[in-house]
């Protein structure tokens, strides 16, 4: 039997972990958690407020509001959970992956924002099946075609366009030689 190897065997904390490093990262974790929590409820309200009291509300059936509030969940949470890890990417760097600077923050933030956008109005058309379908299921439809229509967007081959970075803050870019694997 091996030294150290045991239940009764102390635990070693590895070097590079501490206890403020520990209550920083619980911290940040909680603010992310808050702020996607709270862009979701912002984002539904937004959405009911286009689909009751503004010029959509007509076009917007009754057994399709469900779908209007998927997509306001969608594009608020988004947009709620990408802002901090945006601004923690714009004042945090390594070596690996420095600092964003304020133009590549901003694109991202406006990428994240024409994200927010194509999910509301995705959860516009499948609305629509509200004049066809019962409230359940064009509720059911609408988590699957809000949550997944953002599919082709991923598959789109960004570096062509000059906006390889876009995949960063999840840690899925692929820097010159990378495979796209986070370490």
């Amino acid at each position: 039997m091996s030294a150290g190897s045991g239940p009764g065997a102390a635990r070693v904390q590895s070097p590079g972990r501490s206890l403020a490093g520990n209550v920083a990262f619980g911290a940040g974790l909680l603010l992310v958690l808050a702020t996607m929590t709270l862009g979701a409820y912002a984002g539904v309200a937004l959405a009911l407020g286009l689909a009751g009291d503004s010029f959509l509300s007509s076009a917007v059936p009754g057994d399709g509001r469900n779908a209007v509030v998927v997509g306001g969940i969608g594009a608020g949470g988004l947009t709620g959970l990408l802002l901090p890890l945006t601004l923690f990417a714009a004042v945090r760097g390594t070596e690996a992956r420095p600092r964003l600077g304020p133009g590549e923050a901003l694109l991202k933030m406006l990428g994240v924002l024409v994200l927010a956008v194509y999910l509301l109005i995705v959860s516009l058309l499948a609305a629509q099946l509200g004049w066809i379908l019962p409230i359940g299921l064009v509720t059911l439809l609408s988590v699957f075609l809000v949550g997944f229509s953002w599919v082709p967007l991923a598959l789109i081959p960004w570096e062509r366009f000059g906006l390889g970075g876009i995949g960063g803050l999840l840690g899925t870019s692929r820097g010159p030689g990378g495979s796209g694997k986070s370490d």
